[in-house]
């Protein structure tokens, strides 16, 4: 087995930046959450919430048009971009530069939406985390992870790995097919599970916060808007890899006191960021 680096303390302190007392909405980054589709607005609803809780200056979500009163109202402080299309995505159309973009929460694998993927990575160059159905619509069509930039960051469970790399008999197996996946394709892999594991190439980090309350529907979810809040913010992708899987979990084990396992829920990661970063300013 690949010997793994610890995500300790010591490793996010020297990934981890504290914010300028002068920053303003502006230059916190942008962000740009793709995703959603009939009975799945709530996979964006997380996406997003999480992105702006863990520091993005500014939130927009692309989504089908039967999602917009949701997510208005749900999340006034996100901005709401539409589809032509009332219960799909067809097209992935916006007016603005975002810094970072996370696509594929809720989004579904429609043939249109299918379509619509492949066209835009033809021609995008902005950082991504892509997950989900964004991933499920690469493993129907293998011949789109020619056109993924190098160092995006994916985020499969288990499920969604096997779909990418093939079955595995042993973990020893599994751990050596994701980095050769990773090398080939130049893919940063957030290897969801227990642990979690980030695959650099030949770099494995496995992370030490989280506990069993995160197998909820949904906290997947808030993690792909945590990564991509952290790469907007300009952070290097590994780093906001490795930071956002450490504070999601710790999330978790603050909260687990008062929740228990069995009451956990993806919101209860987004409600517990905040404390998660605190005590990160502890540990500075």
């Amino acid at each position: 087995m690949t010997n793994s680096i610890y995500i300790d303390q010591e490793e996010i302190l020297k990934r981890y930046k504290q914010p300028d007392k002068k920053t303003h909405k502006g230059i916190q980054g942008h962000a740009l959450i793709i995703g959603g589709s009939y009975g799945k607005i709530g996979a964006v609803s997380l996406s997003s919430k999480a992105c702006l809780k863990t520091g993005c200056g500014l939130v927009t979500v692309f989504i089908p048009k039967c999602g917009y009163d949701i997510l208005q109202i749900s999340i006034p402080e996100v901005m709401v971009l539409t589809d032509i299309q009332e219960e799909m995505i067809s097209n992935f159309t916006f007016d603005f530069t975002p810094q970072a973009i996370g696509i594929g929460p809720g989004l579904g694998q429609a043939v249109e939406t299918q379509n619509a993927l492949h066209q835009f990575l033809k021609t995008n160059t902005i950082p991504l985390v892509i997950d989900a159905d964004g991933l499920n619509i690469i493993s129907k069509n293998k011949k789109l992870l020619d056109l993924v930039q190098p160092k995006t960051v994916i985020t499969p469970h288990p499920k969604e790995l096997e779909r990418l790399i093939g079955k595995w008999d042993s973990e020893e197996e599994k751990m050596s097919k994701a980095i050769s996946f990773s090398k080939q394709h130049q893919v940063i892999i957030v290897m969801k599970g227990a642990p979690t594991r980030i695959i650099d190439g030949e770099s494995v980090y496995e992370n030490t916060t989280g506990n069993a309350a995160l197998a909820t529907a949904g906290t997947g979810d808030v993690l792909t808007g945590m990564i991509t809040s952290l790469l907007a913010q300009s952070y290097e992708t590994i780093d906001a890899a490795i930071l956002g899987v450490y504070l999601h979990g710790l999330t978790a084990d603050i909260a687990l006191p008062e929740t228990g396992y069995q009451s956990f829920i993806a919101s209860d990661v987004i409600a517990n960021i905040g404390k998660a970063f605190l005590s990160l300013k502890k540990m500075v």
